[in-house]
């Protein structure tokens, strides 16, 4: 690996480590203003919608993204291999969004 690709992935690694760090202090927090774990479950529950739409808006943006991407790349590689990979992220990622989103469903019964 050179050595503009070892610090590209050390940032990614620190990127992601702060990520999880952000997503802990949250939770702290969370826990901490809500009086206990109960009360951080209740508040979560509470807003539910606002989560599912800050997804929904996510997966929007994430898909823009994408769909900018996807020009770029098939407009430089215009090969069918190209083309095969590109779907098979596509399904991948179409069927990673929905069982995350299928799934507390299917646990709530």
């Amino acid at each position: 690996m050179s050595g503009l690709r070892l610090r590209r992935a050390g940032l990614v690694l620190l990127g992601a480590l702060l990520v999880l760090l952000a997503a802990v202090a949250a939770n702290v927090v969370g826990l901490h203003l809500a009086g206990g774990i109960e009360g951080w479950q209740a508040w979560l529950t509470a807003h539910s919608n606002h989560f599912l739409a800050w997804r929904l808006l996510l997966y929007a943006s994430t898909a823009c993204g994408w769909l900018w991407m996807r020009r770029r790349v098939l407009a430089r590689e215009p090969d069918a291999g190209t083309r095969r990979r590109l779907l098979r992220a596509e399904m991948a990622a179409v069927v990673a969004v929905a069982a995350v989103e299928i799934s507390p469903l299917l646990q709530a019964g």
